[in-house]
């Protein structure tokens, strides 16, 4: 903070006859009240001399003043809400990975959930035409009437389920979707259910909200897909909120729609038990796996919030626009959170949207080019970790990830880096002496894995695992020893 030193002497630039400037005195420091500094166009003054001019009785008041305060310890602790959340491993990595890179050392990063596609040219140019037409004030809190309709619109064509435009809810993000759905229906002391792996948020998330998070473990030889008996076994009275996530991130699983049928009429004997049924990904599917909404089976429709969004499908990470859809009396309550936290979202990421659901069903073309990439590298990948010994892969029927257990090479002794104990150790290891970035499954809820993302060039991808198997190399020579 800074206040002006004041003099008798008019100051020209201000025309007020107490101001500083006049002396060549700009003003007066008062960092914590510790110390008076000057910025002076005039030879510096000792502070016994500035109390000589005439009416310089302020100065000296100021000093005086601050001479006689008495320092205190100053409160720096967090609140125990947020001291309960953990950092996203996930852009942790990221962050390290881009650091490393601007540094110069040829990292190649495959730790975060970005298409490495350009957003399509027609949504581009909505935008760009939003900006130069003008649209760049407010809109309404839950989004445009416009966009809300035509989100309508995709729900109902392409999955088979009926809202009105008041029971939608536009969010700078799907991620901002889900905390505010969590929010509006959790109360400290309920449960939140979350099948492992899980998206890192969802736990902090309801951390967030006051609630407990219950994790549920799934595996591999089950392509980590929920059991509905141990999820029937982990219910009770407190249990409020199930996370699903399909396809899935990390793993990229795909929920059948039998097996979601199966989970629908467990939800259907709990009063309390609502569902978010996260569906970011659903685009990006490969055949013959298909999408089911939640929200389309029997009974659920009331119970049951969708989150979707346009930053994976239609490479619009950084417009950040996500949407609800549900009851209107939960999307209201998720509509009153957002106007207190960060009202409506982009008018120009809005109108991008808009020309982004009229691309055709799924997307179009423009869509089904980028999922046929995808489905590429994720044949590549799967076919080259599939030659590695000790290596157990759940092929991925959708989304960008490939969760693969390493955890044989767990326990092994590396010279010049030590143990590999676990999947943050060996994503180290890989970091260190392959410079590959990849993100542990640890952040995920199983740490017998470690997640590759698939958003990248299949050049990249090729050199990626060329140096991840010479990296496995000595952990594979130490484990025939």
């Amino acid at each position: 903070m800074a206040t002006s030193l004041h003099n008798a002497s008019t100051c020209i630039s201000c025309q007020n006859r107490f101001c500083g400037r006049s002396l060549g005195v700009d003003f007066v420091s008062r960092s914590s009240f510790g110390s008076v500094s000057f910025s002076s166009q005039l030879p510096a003054l000792p502070l016994i001399q500035l109390a000589k001019q005439p009416q310089s009785h302020r100065i000296v008041s100021v000093a005086k003043a601050q001479s006689n305060l008495t320092q205190t310890e100053f409160d720096t602790s967090l609140s125990s809400r947020v001291n309960s959340v953990k950092p996203s491993k996930t852009v942790a990595i990221s962050d390290q990975a881009a650091a490393l890179a601007q540094a110069g050392v040829p990292v190649i990063r495959l730790a975060a959930g970005e298409p490495d596609f350009d957003t399509p040219t027609v949504i581009a140019e909505a935008g760009i035409n939003a900006i130069r037409e003008g649209y760049t004030r407010y809109t309404p809190n839950a989004g445009t009437q416009e966009l809300r309709q035509a989100i309508c619109r995709k729900l109902n064509e392409e999955n088979g389920i009926i809202y009105t435009p008041d029971q939608i809810l536009v969010s700078n993000g799907a991620k901002q979707s889900i905390l505010q759905a969590v929010l509006a229906v959790c109360a400290p002391g309920d449960e939140v259910i979350i099948p492992a792996p899980f998206w890192v948020s969802y736990p902090e998330m309801a951390r967030l909200a006051d609630a407990t998070p219950v994790v549920l473990e799934t595996h591999i030889s089950q392509n980590f897909l929920l059991d509905p008996k141990l999820l029937e076994s982990k219910l009770s009275e407190r249990s409020r909120l199930l996370i699903l996530c399909s396809p899935s991130n990390p793993t990229g699983s795909v929920y059948p729609k039998k097996l979601l049928e199966e989970i629908a009429q467990i939800v259907a004997k709990h009063p309390r038990l609502m569902v978010l049924s996260d569906e970011i990904y659903e685009h990006i599917i490969y055949a013959p796996a298909t999408h089911t909404s939640f929200a389309s089976l029997p009974g659920m429709w009331e119970r049951t919030l969708t989150v979707n969004g346009f930053s994976k499908a239609f490479a619009m990470t950084g417009w950040r626009l996500g949407y609800l859809a549900g009851p209107k009396h939960f999307v209201s309550a998720c509509n009153k959170i957002q106007s207190q936290f960060t009202s409506g979202a982009s008018s120009i990421s809005q109108k991008a949207a808009v020309a982004a659901l009229g691309l055709g069903y799924a997307g179009g073309k423009a869509v089904s080019t980028m999922v046929k990439a995808f489905r590429e590298r994720r044949d590549f990948l799967v076919k080259s970790f599939g030659e590695i010994d000790g290596v157990k892969i759940s092929e991925p029927q959708g989304a960008f990830y490939l969760f693969i257990d390493f955890s044989s090479y767990y326990g092994i002794e590396v010279d010049g880096f030590g143990k590999i104990e676990d999947s943050e150790s060996l994503c180290r290891y890989l970091l260190d002496e392959g410079q590959v970035a990849l993100v542990p499954g640890s952040a995920f809820g199983n740490d017998t894995c470690v997640r590759i993302s698939y958003a990248d060039s299949l050049s990249t991808l090729e050199s990626a695992v060329e140096r991840i198997k010479q990296a496995l190399i000595p952990l594979t020579s130490a484990a025939l020893v």
